[in-house]
């Protein structure tokens, strides 16, 4: 599919606004009938491992993963990586493919990148397809695939993310990107649920939100592509798993996320919805103490402050690469740093940015390090827009 048509798929996608009320059935109807998305709201009772796979009903779901890992040489700099499979819904009913093997009421994207601070090196990848047999799509509840797609043209390969034995595995190749990883992510904790019952607010009235868990810490070992060969790695990672109908509501333009995981044993998620003026419009974290249990963050009980910044060559938008945060009832007041500046995504396809990178937290007070996490900002820059 051409430039033009993929932008007009993903800002049909953007244009479609909260309109958030109690869910009934796999799809709603509006008033004249004509069935619509179903709406992310509170009640949602949560099942796994069903919540694991697709929801269609729905417009726009992702699997989100991103980690650190070390080779076994102790000297080499950790490598950052992320995958994230997008679910984009084209419309709530199941498309008729008796007459076409193309027709498909669904989009699946996926985002890969891997960030060698050592050499400087961050590498993305982007692939779009049409759901179907032969390009990609999402498995079924008791499948043990969640989502997969055929790799970049020139890779004779396919992306996938599955679940097997409680465990996620995940494989990404791009040949021209010369990016591999090959990684199994095993949770050492339950799923942590943000806002009450897994429904995240994404608005003051809570009339917008999502349903949100995470896998916030899990022990990963494999493979993955550093200097042209494919090396022994461990480290740590933390899976997002979301499920709405749309990413924005009226007047927001972007968003900021962090996960950190603490070296204490505890985790800290925060997000904040951004206005149009780059003021924060809403904002809430989540916090996971070393035993499990969780702890709503209201945006007054925390204050994120950019410090550096940093700005692309190639789309021009400029990034914050160092905060300082704290989160006075937690005891935390950190020093937030980008492992290396540039870890800007770019789509070659549709020129969607943003940056998504890892950073190390230092203790602001002694200096020594404290943990260690992701951040993704969208928004930034002209024209900008989040990649759903």
């Amino acid at each position: 599919m051409g430039r033009t048509l993929l932008c007009g798929l993903f800002f049909a996608v953007l244009a479609i606004g909260f309109t958030s009320r109690p869910s009934a059935g796999a799809t709603e109807e509006a008033a004249n009938g004509e069935p619509q998305w179903r709406q992310a709201a509170p009640g949602y009772v949560w099942e796994f491992p069903r919540d694991l796979h697709a929801h269609p009903d729905y417009k726009t779901e992702w699997w989100y993963i991103t980690g650190h890992l070390q080779t076994q040489d102790e000297d080499a700099a950790s490598l950052g990586f992320q995958l994230t499979f997008f679910r984009i819904g084209i419309q709530p009913t199941p498309a008729d493919t008796s007459g076409s093997n193309w027709s498909t009421s669904n989009l699946v994207m996926a985002h890969a990148a891997l960030t060698d601070s050592a050499s400087g090196k961050h590498l993305f990848s982007e692939v779009i397809w049409r759901t179907n047999s032969l390009l990609g799509g999402f498995g079924a509840p008791g499948d043990s695939v969640l989502a997969w797609c055929q790799a970049p043209p020139g890779t004779a390969d396919r992306w996938t993310l599955n679940h097997v034995d409680g465990s996620y595995h995940l494989q990404v190749r791009d040949d021209e990107q010369q990016l591999a990883f090959d990684l199994i992510c095993e949770p050492t904790r339950q799923p942590v649920f943000h806002g009450e019952g897994g429904f995240s607010p994404k608005s003051a009235d809570g009339r917008t939100g999502s349903l949100y868990f995470s896998q916030p810490r899990m022990q990963v070992s494999g493979t993955a592509l550093q200097n042209g060969q494919m090396k022994p790695v461990r480290g740590q990672s933390w899976l997002d798993r979301e499920i709405f109908t749309s990413t924005l509501g009226e007047g927001q333009k972007g968003w900021d996320w962090l996960s950190l995981q603490l070296g204490d044993g505890r985790e800290l998620m925060i997000y904040r919805l951004l206005a149009a003026d780059g003021t924060a419009d809403f904002a809430l974290g989540t916090l996971v103490e070393r035993g499990g249990n969780s702890t709503s963050l209201p945006s007054d009980q925390w204050i994120l402050t950019p410090d550096d910044h940093w700005t692309s060559p190639e789309t021009g938008a400029r990034y914050p690469v160092s905060w300082r945060l704290q989160v006075p009832s937690a005891n935390l007041d950190l020093v937030l740093e980008a492992v290396m500046p540039d870890q800007e995504n770019v789509s070659p396809r549709t020129g969607i940015h943003y940056w998504e990178g890892a950073v190390r937290a230092l203790d602001r007070q002694s200096g020594q390090p404290a943990g260690r996490g992701f951040v993704e900002m969208t928004g930034y820059g002209e024209g900008s827009r989040p990649p759903v």
